[in-house]
């Protein structure tokens, strides 16, 4: 694909033909510029089978606020919306509508409101609050979820692995395996949500990190094919890299030639005055081979020397290599807890694809719009309650109990405050026999979650750096209880109504289906 192309594929049509077909529909009928309110927000969290999330990290936003900002439509790409045409060989879009998109097709009237990168992230919640002309936010809908929905999928598998390995190094190494440039989103949503560094040489430079990687077993193979050995290999590369020396011990046999001739190796270095970083294990017995790694490095001096890990791991695989350690490395004389304090942990293919998991079910759903100044909220019924969108402008709230720790996420209607309530009545949002009451004496902290990001298609927010997103995540980490945070049967955390928005939802819910009745 030319540069052309790319610029096409991946510029403002970076979206689905019905949006655009349904963005004409509201200009034959006048509707277009009528201001229109999407939420988008997820609706499950993510299951991998065996295992499941209780929390999601929000991640995307920059990139998406980065394409918005570009993307517009061209004279390129109105030509190619005039060349389409249906079946009968009519063209699929006429020129009055062309015309229009040339003159006003940008976001440039979009007003956004979101939940910050970094933030832990609940079902339901909206985490991004579009308004603008009903046309333009239309179109907006598949980029929106493209960008969004993937970045936070990786970013809540890193933060999963990152506290099943509790807080040890961790390094992303799936360029190689993710699909296509999803590589460079994935790595950016990896840092976010709780890698340390990324193999990815183009992304770490981009976002100011320093690249991180050791050898292939190739490098081995190639001194063996001369005749030289594993021995050669490990001195050849120490020569080239005599303080970031991190030699991959598993090429012939791990115990009784890798780690030996490694411990070699680290022993001239020293001796000229060098420090080794450590070892990698690629296969095996992940967590057997560790502990023999360790003995044998300590016997021999090095006591703090790393030992990363790869080799397929995840969340659940780390928690089992960490639970084999605590009970077998006594055994052989070694710490546990030392050992497990200087693993470090290289996750490629079940991070960048997550595993399990393929796809985030982040949805984008009208629910309002502005009528004669006022909006007026809007109402998608479901067969299944709980898939029935809650309607209408509203605010999002953290409420966080006397332990300062988040109790329930609540959803409000624009002109509430739980602040100026005796008490909250935290209406499960689909049932509704399902409720709490929290009194006043009962709350240390209600915290408004959406921030304004673009007003009227102008930036108003202060991009944070990857750091700040870190911190806030590992901070809103801190506040969640830890079933949420369990990695198998997580508990439930609490998203709810106030009963105002409970109240309208199902008046709503009963005018639609009376209407539906009727009808028929």
């Amino acid at each position: 694909m030319n540069r052309a192309d790319r610029e096409t594929a991946e510029g403002i049509l970076l979206t689905d033909e019905y949006q655009l077909t349904m963005a004409q529909l509201y200009y034959r009928m006048g509707l277009h510029e009528k201001r229109a309110q999407f939420d988008h927000f997820f609706r499950d969290y993510p299951d991998y089978g065996a295992h499941k999330a209780g929390f999601c990290i929000n991640a995307g936003l920059e990139w998406l606020l980065n394409w918005m900002g570009d993307a517009h439509f061209r004279e390129e790409d109105i030509d190619y919306l005039r060349s389409q045409t249906g079946r009968t060989g009519r063209r699929t879009f006429d020129d009055d509508f062309l015309n229009w998109l040339q003159d006003n097709g940008s976001f440039d009237g979009i007003t956004m409101h979101a939940i910050p990168e970094g933030r832990v992230v609940h079902p339901n919640v909206p985490l991004t609050v579009v308004q603008g002309p009903l046309a333009m936010a239309q179109i907006l809908e598949t980029s929106l979820l493209n960008h969004l929905n993937y970045q936070i999928l990786i970013a809540t598998k890193a933060a999963r692995i990152h506290a099943s390995g509790r807080g040890q190094l961790l390094l992303e190494f799936g360029l190689r395996r993710a699909h296509d440039r999803g590589a460079n989103a994935g790595a950016r949503a990896a840092l976010i949500g709780g890698a340390d560094f990324t193999s990815n040489a183009g992304m770490s430079h981009v976002l100011g990190y320093p690249p991180k990687g050791t050898h292939a077993h190739s490098m081995v193979q190639v001194f063996m094919a001369l005749g030289e050995g594993e021995l050669e290999a490990f001195r050849a590369y120490a020569d080239v890299y005599p303080d970031d020396c991190l030699l991959l011990v598993d090429t012939i046999d791990t115990l009784e030639s890798g780690i030996p001739n490694a411990i070699k190796v680290f022993e001239e270095l020293r001796r000229e005055g060098h420090e080794p970083i450590g070892i990698r294990l690629d296969s095996g017995d992940l967590a057997y081979l560790s502990i023999r790694a360790a003995k044998m490095l300590d016997d021999a001096g090095f006591p703090d020397a790393s030992i990363v890990l790869s080799n397929n791991l995840d969340e659940l695989v780390i928690l089992q290599i960490i639970t084999q350690i605590v009970e077998e490395a006594p055994r052989y004389g070694v710490d546990p807890d030392h050992l497990i304090g200087r693993l470090v942990y290289g996750v490629g293919t079940r991070l960048i694809t997550s595993w399990g998991e393929p796809a985030l079910g982040g949805v984008y759903k009208l629910v309002a719009v502005c009528d004669a100044g006022e909006w007026a909220p809007a109402i998608k019924i479901s067969e299944s309650p709980a898939k029935t969108p809650n309607p209408g402008h509203k605010h999002v709230w953290r409420v966080y109990d006397q332990r300062s720790s988040a109790t329930a996420d609540l959803l409000s209607l624009d002109d509430e405050d739980p602040w100026e309530m005796d008490e909250i009545v935290l209406q499960h949002p689909s049932d509704h026999t399902k409720y709490r009451i929290l009194h006043q004496d009962e709350i240390a902290e209600v915290e408004p979650l959406l921030v304004k990001v673009l007003d009227q298609g102008e930036l108003v927010y202060d991009r944070p750096s990857i750091e700040a997103m870190r911190e806030r995540r590992e901070a809103d980490m801190a506040r969640l209880d830890a079933g949420v945070k369990r990695l198998v049967n997580p508990h439930i955390y609490h998203v709810s109504l106030t009963h105002r928005l409970w109240e309208l939802k199902q008046e709503l819910t009963k005018s639609a289906l009376g209407e539906s009745r009727t009808e028929h």
